[in-house]
C-alpha cells in the first residue's frame, strides 16, 4: 500500500536525514526539478547514501531521474546500484523510453543479483495523455501519474483544478485498464499551504479509485495517509458485508439486502478489495 509519496531533493542532506521520520509510505529522491544543472552530478553521487537512509523505516524508495538521455541512463544506473526499488520516469512519451531503460538496467541487475526496478512513468504533455494506455502497459510499470505543472505549461494553460481534471482522469483510466496503480490528485501539488483543499482533493481522488498521491511538503503526508486509508467505519461495514454475502451464498442466494441496500457481486468485490487494502503494509509495492 502506497498512500503518500514525499519528494526529497537527493542532495539536500538535512531533508534526507529526516525523510524517514515523516511517515510517508514512499520517498521519491529527486534528481530532476529540485536539482539545478550544476548540481546534477553531486545529487546522483549522493544516492548511494541517501537511498538506504530514507528507507530505513520501511518506506519504499523511488528516484525521479532526469529526462535528458545523457543524464537518464546515468541516473537510472546509480539508483539501481544504490538499492532503490523504482524510478519515476519524467516526460515519458511512449513505452519505448521504458523499454530502453529496462534494457540498460538488466545487465546491472543481473550483476547485482537484485530484483528489477519498477517504473512510474510521468505523463506530462498532451500527446502522452492521449497515449497513456500504451505507456501504462509498458514494461515494468508499477504505477502511472500525471505531471500537472509540466502538462499545463505544454498546453499554455494555468494548472487549475478544472484544467487538470480531464487529463488526469484519462491517465487514471489508462492505469486501471492496464491493471497498474494510479497516483495523483485532481489538482496541482505545488500549492501545499491550503491543507483543507488538499484533504478534499485527496478524498475525491480516493473515491474515484486513485491509490495515493505525491507531495512536496511533509505536512501533507498525514493528510494523504488518512484520505487514502479505509476508515474504521468503512472497514467494519466491508467486513460485515462480506460475512453477510458468505452466509447468503451458503443458503444458495445470490443478491441480498444489506443495510437497506441491494448487494450483488460487484459490491462484494469492492468490499473485499477495501479489506485487502487495509491489510497491506505501508510501503509495500510488489
Amino acid at each position: 500500500m502506497i498512500r503518500s509519496l514525499l519528494y526529497v531533493p537527493a542532495s539536500a542532506e538535512r531533508f534526507v536525514a529526516k525523510a524517514h521520520q515523516r511517515g510517508a509510505d514512499a520517498i521519491i529522491l529527486d534528481l530532476e526539478d529540485a536539482i539545478p544543472a550544476e548540481g546534477k552530478d553531486k545529487a546522483r553521487d549522493a544516492l548511494a547514501d541517501a537511498v538506504p537512509q530514507v528507507g530505513q523505516s520501511g518506506a519504499a524508495v523511488f528516484v525521479r531521474i532526469n529526462s535528458q538521455p545523457e543524464l537518464r541512463d546515468l541516473d537510472a544506473a546509480a539508483a539501481c546500484r544504490a538499492g532503490a526499488q523504482g524510478l519515476f520516469v519524467p516526460k515519458t512519451k511512449s513505452p519505448a523510453t521504458l523499454e530502453a531503460l529496462a534494457n540498460r538496467l538488466a545487465p546491472i541487475e543481473r550483476q547485482m543479483a537484485r530484483p528489477p526496478l519498477c517504473f512510474v512513468p510521468l505523463v506530462e504533455d498532451p500527446g502522452a495523455v492521449l497515449d497513456a494506455r500504451s505507456i501504462a502497459a509498458g514494461p515494468r510499470v508499477f504505477a502511472i501519474a500525471t505531471g500537472g505543472e509540466d502538462l499545463a505549461t505544454e498546453m499554455d494553460a494555468e494548472p487549475t483544478a478544472d484544467m487538470l481534471r480531464l487529463p488526469k482522469l484519462l491517465v487514471h483510466l489508462a492505469a486501471k485498464a492496464a491493471g497498474v496503480r494510479s497516483f495523483g490528485l485532481l489538482r496541482s501539488v505545488a500549492d501545499y499551504s491550503d491543507t483543507d483543499a488538499i484533504a478534499a482533493s485527496a478524498r475525491d481522488a480516493r473515491s474515484l479509485g486513485f491509490d495515493g498521491a505525491s507531495c512536496i511538503h511533509p505536512a501533507v503526508v498525514p493528510i494523504l495517509n488518512e484520505a487514502f486509508s479505509p476508515s474504521p467505519a468503512a472497514l467494519d461495514k466491508a467486513r460485515r458485508l462480506v460475512a453477510a454475502f458468505d452466509e447468503a451464498e451458503a443458503q444458495g442466494r445470490g443478491a441480498f439486502v444489506f443495510d437497506g441496500q441491494m448487494v450483488d457481486l460487484p459490491i462484494v468485490e469492492r468490499a473485499r478489495r477495501l479489506i485487502a487494502r487495509a491489510g497491506s503494509r505501508p510501503g509495500e509495492i510488489l
